[in-house]
Order: C-alpha cells, then structure tokens, then sequence
C-alpha cells in the first residue's frame, strides 16, 4: 500500500482506537498514596500484564496497584482518595461474540498482592506450561506460581527470588539454553522515606526528586536451577556492575548468533547491553555498540524500550523513550549487533521534545508490515500552568502515535487517532496484545492516580495478517522465539516476548501484518529460530488465523 494510501486509510479510521475500559468491567483506578511529601515512588506509576492465565484461549489481565506509603499517616489524609481495592487485581476475560468483558477474579485466585506495586512480568518458572507472575515492588518482590486451577500460590522466599530492594521491572529468559527461563531483576535507586531528601521545582517549591539525588541500586540475575528453585548468577554471569537506576530492560538477539542479550534502560546513565558470550557469561558492549548514551555522548533519562525489527531488514532495533527536552531514541542495529542513533533523521526526536515518554512498543496498527509506535507519557516535573490551575498532579500529558512511513522515517499521527489521544493523563505502564482475537494489536495503558485504559484497535481495515501462537514443550507459551517472515523485498523479524515497555507483559504471541494481498489463496513461510538454538521452518501458513506451532523434540 503505497503512503498515499495508507494516510487516506488511517485517516477514515475515526478514532483509530476505542476505548472500551468500562463497557468492558475494567473499573480499575491506580492509587499513588500521595500525601504532599513526594515521595519518590508516588510519581513512577504502575504496570499492568497480559497472560491467558487459565489457558482458555483469550488474554486476561493483571493490573498492578499501589497503597499509602508512610506508615505515619492515615488514608484518610491521601490527596487523592481510593476508588479501587489497595490490591493489585487479576481480571478473567469473559468476552463472548466479539463483546469484550471482563471480571475481577483476584479473591478466587488466592493472589494477595498489597504492596507498593511498580511492575508485572509473566513466565513459566517450573515448565508446567502454566504463566507464573512475578511482582515488582518498591519493598518486597513476589513469585506467584500458577496452580493451574484458576489459583496461584506465592513461592517468593521458597524459590529464592524476594528482593527487598525497590525492583522495577523483570524479565524472563532462558539465558544459558538449558530449558528453563532464568528470572533478570532491574533495580533502581536506594530510596527509603525516612532519609528522603527534599527537591525543589522551577520556583523553588518542593517537587519530586531525580534518580541522581540517590546512590542506584544493583540488579540481579538469577539463575533457575530447574528444581523449584533460583540461584543469585549476577557475578557469575559476568554482571556484577550492574548498578544503575534501570527503568526498562528487553530481550533480543542483537547480534543474530542464536543467543539472547539483555539491554537495560537506565534512568540518566548510561545504558547496558549485556551481550551472551555463551557459557553462562555476559559482556557489556553498550559503549561499543553506540546505544550506551546517545549521538551527542550525553546519557539520557530512559524509561520504556523496545526492540524490534521497524525497517523489515532482518535485525533487531531498539526505541526508548525520554524525558522532555531530550526527545525519544531510535538506534538502528546493521545486523550484527552495531547501531546508529537516527532519531533526528526519523523524524522521532522533534516530536518528542515536549514530552516525557515511559511506557512504549512498535505494533503494526493497521497491518501493513511497518511497525508503528505509541508512547505513554506524563511528566515528571511538576508542570507550572498545572500547578496554577490547582491540579493536583501537574504532570499531565498527552500520549502519542506514529506511523512507519516505510522509509525510516515517522509521522506523528496522534492528532489524527482521535479520543484517546486528545486527553491529558499521567500515563505510565503500556502493554500491547489482541485481547479480542481478531488479528490486530490493541493497547492497555495505565494512569498514574488515574483509570486503566483499555485501546481496541480500529485501524487494521482489511489488511491481512499471520499470527503464530509458539509453544513450548508443555504446551504454554515459548519466551524467546524469534520469526522471519518475507515479504516481497523485505525480511520481517517478530518475536515471541513479555518483555519490554514499562513495568508491562505482553502477549507472547507473535503477529505479522501482511498489508494487502491481492491472492486469496497466497500463503507464507516462516522460519523460527527458538531459545535452545534450533531453527525450524514451516511453509504453506494460511493468513487470517493463530497457527499453534510446538517447539521441536530433542
């Protein structure tokens, strides 16, 4: 579809998403615990996860809540009061004939979840086939393992996966090709209330402090013995300057010798690119690589990142988002693992001067092959129009979308997506999966002190696409999977993951959009290379529908 084309397309398409959060029961509504002493943690927000928890064939979701921190204080004098349970809330999907509907199923679950949340990942820690979930929070993580009886047990302490440290996010990797997905833990800074420093704004009034004003904390790698159990990796692996305030973390083979690297985001440092020497080891080559600060050698605050394949030419690249006045960050990989920052020529850098951006991920909106992007923001700074309009958390924003124009470049279409896209929200976590099955990206995105967002796609038209649902052995989702798919001139790479974005877990599933296909009978290949080294390749994939590919024996 030529760009012609595709903008009077996009363009009739009004909105291009809909939101359906309360006709579909999400009446979820973040609580920051906010009692005018900004704390750290009240302005961070909170995830939210997708995972088919009771295997029926549809995505449900997990929405990450926060509660008061002081102790000193009563609910009461919270400046913004609650309106949704202090617990974070697992959701069933119930949908029927296309009607999306969900229900809160968190007491029938046995899942107790009262802390300060920030992140949500999903894998499947014991090999059952079965989506676990693992609880980032500011004070002790959580490991909860699916009982696959629609309940989960928590194992934290047992498993050796607690960390009483403020935890961010998390992701699940099989990093050494023994079968079994190793748990990567992102800490940030070593905050505690009662030595919090006080920060000042524009005008010298108290606001919330930068991830500077505080020593950073280190990560983890832990290794899954396969027994029930994790073993600390962090020194072993090679990882033990793993200290930065990280916000974001993705994996990815990045530089195409069938294992998995780790890139982690870092909140004003530099960022790490963990490379996988093989052996259990990992190398940082960030510097090296051109993604460890940007094209003017200055590190910048990144929150969310993606890596994904947005130029079709067979590698992986990485996004990130910023703070305003920084601009969001493309780094485009030459195949083998090197990268170029090309965020001016893309047209990215411009029209994220004016935002801060944290959760993020390239989809394929309206399925014509070229990776499109949201970014979730809110600001961090108290924003000073907002303070004089009496809000009460001025640090309201607009979120954004972009079109691939299949050249490199972007256009900024959010003026265009319609509703979603006009109101103002301290928006935070992001999360990208076909919640109703009909073979398009839809978006979940969570609000600081403010309700979840559930985003229907609208814009796919009658685009095609293939989806491929990997599994692994037992059945559940294969983490790690990487797919080729090729498309006239172009070589698309999709990956099977829940990482990535912010403090979020996707759909694991992988989807290619196929643009317009003119053969009713064509079909397509795919090669997929999964997380033991093995590649297999399956031909003759009718579009239109989920094909279940299982991971070879041996």
């Amino acid at each position: 579809m030529n760009s012609i084309l595709l903008a009077a397309t996009l363009l009739a398409a009004d909105p291009l998403f809909d939101d359906r959060s309360q006709a579909a029961g999400l009446n979820f509504t973040h609580f920051n615990g906010m009692i005018g002493e900004h704390f750290f943690p009240e302005m961070m927000g909170a995830g939210v996860g997708l995972l088919d928890y009771d295997r029926d064939g549809d995505l449900d979701l997990y929405l990450v809540q926060g509660s008061l921190l002081s102790d000193t204080h009563k609910l009461s004098q919270a400046l913004i009061q609650p309106v949704s349970p202090l617990t974070d809330r697992l959701y069933r999907n119930d949908s029927k004939a296309g009607q999306l509907r969900f229900t809160d199923v968190t007491e029938q679950s046995g899942i107790v979840a009262p802390g300060y949340g920030m992140g949500v990942s999903v894998g499947d820690v014991n090999n059952d086939g079965w989506p676990d979930l693992y609880l980032s929070n500011f004070g002790r993580n959580q490991l909860w393992v699916n009982q696959r009886d629609g309940s989960f047990q928590e194992v934290s302490e047992a498993a050796g996966a607690g960390d009483d440290r403020w935890s961010i996010t998390a992701v699940f990797f099989d990093y050494d090709q023994d079968g079994w997905q190793d748990l990567y833990v992102v800490n940030y800074v070593d905050y505690k209330l009662a030595s919090a420093k006080i920060c000042l704004s524009y005008n010298d009034a108290p606001d919330y402090c930068s991830p500077q004003s505080y020593r950073p904390t280190a990560d983890r790698l832990l290794h899954n013995e396969g027994n029930g159990r994790f073993q600390e990796a962090t020194s072993r692996a090679g990882l033990g300057r793993a200290e930065g305030p990280g916000l974001g973390a993705v994996t990815g083979d990045f530089n195409a010798d069938g294992l998995a690297d780790l890139y982690v985001a870092n909140d004003g440092a530099s960022n790490f690119l963990w490379m996988n020497q093989g052996g259990g080891r990992f190398k940082d080559e960030a510097l090296l690589a051109g993604v460890a600060v940007n094209m003017s050698g200055m590190p910048e605050a990144s929150m969310g990142v993606d890596a994904n394949d947005f130029d079709g030419d067979g590698d992986l690249d990485l996004f990130m988002t910023h703070l305003d006045r920084q601009t969001n960050t493309l780094y485009v990989n030459d195949g083998e693992g090197w990268f170029m920052d090309q965020t001016m020529g893309s047209v990215l850098g411009a029209s994220s001067f004016a935002f801060t951006g944290f959760g993020t991920g390239w989809f394929d909106l309206d399925n014509d092959g070229w990776l499109d992007l949201i970014s979730a923001n809110g600001a961090v700074v108290k924003i000073a129009e907002q303070v004089a309009a009496g809000e009460t958390l001025p640090l309201l924003q607009r979120n954004q979308l972009w079109r691939n124009l299949g050249d490199g470049s972007y256009e900024d279409i959010s003026a265009k997506a319609g509703g979603p896209f006009e109101r103002e929200r301290v928006s935070r976590g992001a999360a990208f999966g076909d919640l109703d099955n009909d073979g398009d990206l839809d978006v979940l995105i969570t609000n600081n002190a403010g309700p979840v967002e559930l985003l229907v796609n609208t814009a796919a038209g009658g685009n095609a696409w293939l989806g491929l649902a990997v599994t692994d052995r037992q059945g559940g989702p294969a983490i790690g999977v990487q797919a080729t798919l090729r498309l006239g001139e172009r070589q698309l790479v999709r990956r099977s993951r829940t990482d990535g974005s912010y403090l979020s877990a996707h759909d694991p599933r992988i989807l290619f959009g196929l643009g317009e296909v003119d053969d009713k009978g064509a079909t397509y290949a795919v090669e997929l290379r999964w997380p033991d080294g093995k590649v297999s390749r399956h031909a003759d994939l009718e579009p239109g529908r989920y094909h279940v590919i299982s991971q070879p024996a041996g």
